[in-house]
């Protein structure tokens, strides 16, 4: 059974990106292929659940994680959503499947001074270091995922009126501002920028010296390669910068709504996550502060 239908709703009415549809369609592959070959039946919308549980242990026993086993799963449940809808099917095979367990990730963020030492010792006379520090302090001071810092274009940087147009998770407006610092930092980019041979062509803010958009992997390596000079920590990567935001405006007292708004999630549930630290830092000063702590 072709999934293209679905793949097109993806793109059309989800507005999924590129990489997350490619993801979908491996995915059911995969799945078809293994009702193919177990049971020789080449239509996934006539499968029972017992099919799908059999993959399920497949997958186990092969050595997947359970974490990667339940996005395999949630594109499953996805397409049979969509059959549904589209009134291909009367009934669901995943109805009543429930997700596996996964050890829960414990993202640790950067410290306060671990930022300041990276942000403090990039060197500012060439385009690539100002080019840099801008992209760490912007990473820091609004919370961007790095697909949206890669796709800001200059119009989008509005640098009088200290605020950042960023399109989110299917193509959703929102702005954020910006801080009297990041601002600074911004203008002296823009003039490296403006005065670096080649660079003017494009209309994206961030370029390579060679004057082409950046991309994943190279904001990547710009954040992994400063913050391992001065961090011990496992994974130094633009996310962690975006955790370290969250974490360091929830340890100062931010309302946690705010933050939802500020990174860009859908959900409160989302942000969530990111109290751990938090809650970690209310409970010392709950410790230290209150009267009744040194009562025996």
């Amino acid at each position: 059974m072709p999934f293209s239908h679905f793949l097109d709703y993806l793109q059309l009415e989800k507005k999924y990106s590129t990489h997350t549809i490619t993801a979908y369609a491996a995915d059911l592959r995969d799945f078809q292929e293994f009702i193919s070959h177990t049971y020789d039946q080449d239509r996934v919308d006539e499968v029972n659940y017992s099919q799908v549980r059999s993959w399920i242990v497949e997958l186990s026993e092969s050595g997947i994680s359970n974490r990667t086993i339940n996005r395999k799963l949630s594109s499953l449940k996805s397409f049979y959503r969509f059959l549904l809808k589209t009134n291909q099917i009367e009934a669901s095979p995943m109805v009543k499947h429930k997700a596996l367990k996964t050890p829960r990730k414990v993202q640790i963020p950067f410290s306060e001074d671990e930022i300041v030492q990276v942000i403090e010792n990039i060197d500012n006379s060439t385009y690539e270091g100002v080019r840099d520090r801008f992209i760490v302090e912007l990473f820091y001071s609004t919370g961007i995922r790095r697909i949206e810092l890669i796709n800001i274009k200059l119009q989008d940087l509005d640098l009088d009126t200290g605020v950042l147009k960023v399109l989110g998770k299917r193509n959703k407006e929102r702005f954020i501002p910006l801080i009297k610092s990041v601002i600074a930092t911004g203008r002296v980019y823009l003039e490296y920028r403006k005065d670096t041979e080649g660079l003017l062509e494009n209309d994206h803010l961030f370029l390579t010296s060679k004057g082409d958009k950046t991309y994943e992997s190279f904001v990547y390596r710009i954040i992994n390669n400063y913050f391992s000079r001065v961090s011990g920590k496992l994974k130094k990567s633009p996310h962690i910068l975006r955790h370290s935001f969250a974490t360091h405006l929830l340890n100062q007292g931010a309302n946690l709504n705010a933050v939802k708004e500020l990174l860009g999630h859908s959900s409160l549930a989302a942000t969530q996550v990111y109290t751990h630290n938090s809650i970690a830092e209310l409970s010392k000063v709950h410790q230290k502060a209150h009267p009744r702590n040194n009562k025996e």
